[in-house]
């Protein structure tokens, strides 16, 4: 059983997706009908954000509408959230990106919980009680000691979760239900306004053209290829490359994304 400093909303019934996809649907009008004018204006500045801008700046510049919009203190985008393919797409601040690094790192936490189950996710205070994400929460208690409440939105793409939006606050409470439900409004505008960034979601040989280049390239596109050449050399499944990997980190102390530079830097087998 989660704490209680831990909220996850989850879907009722147990139907296919199409059905629970249908539900979620329901409720979000039935939300929208309630919305106060703040999510009102969060979701029209991500609009704003992504409107009449090079395809390439709109994940930081939705990012940042988002953070902006809701009050929170950083924001994370990222697309297939709780698999090895995981691609980040932006983030507010380096605070924001170690909580996604620690994310993927530990394989565990609010982002990949709400993208695995496609409902808001809520951790409102971090410091209480024993999380339900060990490594996590021990994890985040020693590099981001300044966090106090972190929130996870899935981003739908008609009726598939395919990415998720990650909320971080240097406060306890900084959403309370009612306002984490309206919240879920604003990752659909999240998903209407990457719309026009489909054709640059890939995960072939050429790295994205993302802005700020450097950090969506070393949390993306190179991982993925140390994933293939660890994968290659071992004779291991991408899975078990990227465990490998992960659990090296986790040991070290270290990012993924240092991990990963040491990997192409001196590819596995070489002397």
């Amino acid at each position: 059983m989660a704490c209680p400093s831990a909220r996850r909303r989850r879907r009722t019934g147990g139907g296919p997706a199409r059905d629970r996809a249908v539900d979620r649907r329901a409720r979000a009008r039935t939300v929208e009908d309630g919305m106060t004018p703040d999510v009102t204006k969060a979701a029209r500045m991500v609009a704003e954000a992504a409107a009449d801008v090079p395809v390439e700046e709109v994940p930081r510049r939705v990012c940042a509408a988002v953070c902006e919009g809701l009050g929170m203190d950083g924001t994370t985008l990222s697309l297939l959230t709780d698999t090895p393919s995981r691609q980040l797409l932006a983030a507010s601040d380096d605070a924001a990106l170690l909580l996604e690094e620690i994310q993927f790192t530990v394989l565990e936490g609010p982002c990949i919980a709400a993208a695995h189950q496609g409902e808001p996710v809520a951790v409102d205070d971090l410091r209480a009680g024993v999380s339900p994400w060990p490594l996590f929460g021990a994890s985040m208690r020693e590099k981001l000691p300044q966090v106090e409440s972190v929130y996870a939105l899935p981003v739908f793409f008609g009726d598939y979760v395919l990415g998720s939006v990650d909320l971080l606050a240097l406060r306890t409470h900084a959403l309370d239900e009612e306002a984490l439900e309206q919240a879920s409004l604003v990752a659909d505008a999240v998903a209407a306004a990457l719309l026009s960034t489909r054709d640059m979601i890939i995960t072939g040989a050429r790295a994205p053209a993302w802005e700020p280049d450097e950090t969506v390239r070393a949390h993306w596109f190179d991982t993925a290829r140390a994933v293939g050449a660890l994968a290659a050399a071992r004779r291991l499944t991408p899975e078990n490359a990227l465990a490998l990997m992960r659990a090296e980190a986790f040991r070290t102390g270290r990012s993924l994304a240092d991990i990963t530079r040491d990997v192409l830097r001196r590819p596995p087998g070489t002397p």
